[in-house]
């Protein structure tokens, strides 16, 4: 059986074509009762307006791009979920458009992609976010956009943003409460904003309790658990060892208590290990992970709540707590 029409609509309800295009649109120049017996045979007959059809008619386009770096797969899927509730009983609907920041050619790509979708509103996740040929290319498409980073990266009404820089150096001020002075880093990529504000932050909290961040104590990974298992290994045979590992993401510090587990170095007896995002592999690897929770689905539904509702862009949140997850991968220094 062929999918019902706009046209099958309207011959079931008795009404013009254009009655049942202004029900679908909500459109107030329509009486209770005709609206209703319109949407009534609109659920008998089971019919789905043509989303492009609508786009055509109405001179809108009902279409969110989230932009995102194929790197951190996990931080996609977590803010994906937050587009999902911004979404909810609405017209609008999600396109997902993962992207290679290293590849040839891409930001051509990226731009054909906006230029044929036109999408309402465009979400750049961190890494994308930070790369203002892209940016430039919204603007220059007409495409609004929302900017989620890890510190403020434009003006509030096209902005989510985290502190990591201040999360960063509490979470090192939390191991230095629990005595431990000699600390050491495993960083993330350096063309990465979020693992250089988290840097910065590590840096803050030694420099403020006047510790050693010398080289020797920070390793550098790319957010990999295999590259925090290889930084792991490396900080671990500094001498004298450090008692405690802060590590720029969840990943990172999931290889760290691999490395230590391999050299018989018991979490946290003897080494205490934190990380950063608070992804699913935190709380389920052993021991569970003291880490930093950044609340990214939450921020990815704010950032579409300023796309789909612009009169109130200014006034939605633009700034994002993060709270530090204390679990068992942390303990007092060993006296």
């Amino acid at each position: 059986m062929s999918k019902p029409t706009i046209n099958d609509v309207a011959a079931r309800a008795g009404v013009s074509k254009k009655t049942v295009s202004r029900v679908i649109n909500n459109s107030p120049l329509l009486n209770a009762a005709t609206r209703a017996k319109v949407e009534t045979v609109i659920a008998e007959l089971g019919y789905v307006p043509n989303p492009q059809a609508r786009a055509l008619a109405t001179g809108r386009n009902f279409l969110i791009a989230m932009i995102h770096d194929n790197s951190n797969p996990e931080l996609a899927l977590a803010a994906q979920q937050g587009v999902f509730e911004a979404i909810r009983d609405t017209e609008y609907a999600l396109v997902v458009r993962p992207i290679d920041r290293k590849a040839a050619g891409m930001e051509q790509e990226l731009r054909h992609f906006l230029e044929v979708q036109r999408p309402a509103g465009v979400l750049l996740l961190p890494g994308v976010a930070e790369m203002e040929s892209i940016v430039a290319a919204c603007n220059q498409i007409g495409c609004a956009y929302v900017r989620m980073g890890a510190t403020a990266l434009d003006v509030p009404s096209q902005l989510v943003a985290s502190n990591d820089r201040q999360a960063a150096a509490d979470a090192v001020a939390y191991l230095v409460s629990l005595g431990h002075e000699r600390i050491g880093l495993v960083a993330g990529p350096d063309d990465a904003s979020v693992a250089q504000q988290r840097e910065l932050g590590y840096l803050d909290a030694m420099a403020d309790h006047d510790l050693d961040r010398g080289p020797a104590l920070i390793a550098a990974g790319d957010f990999s658990f295999d590259s925090g298992v290889t930084a792991g290994n490396l900080l671990l045979e500094v001498s004298p060892r450090p008692t405690a590992i802060f590590a720029a993401n969840d990943a990172m510090a999931a290889g760290v208590l691999h490395a230590a587990h391999k050299r018989g170095i018991k979490v946290p007896d003897q080494l205490s290990i934190v990380g950063f995002e608070d992804t699913a592999i935190a709380a389920h690897i052993w021991p569970p992970l003291t880490t930093v929770h950044v609340p990214v689905a939450v921020m990815a539904c704010g950032a579409v709540f300023k796309m789909i509702y612009p009169d109130q862009a200014e006034t939605l949140p633009a700034q994002f707590r993060l709270e530090m997850i204390a679990r068992a991968s942390t303990a007092p220094a060993a006296g």
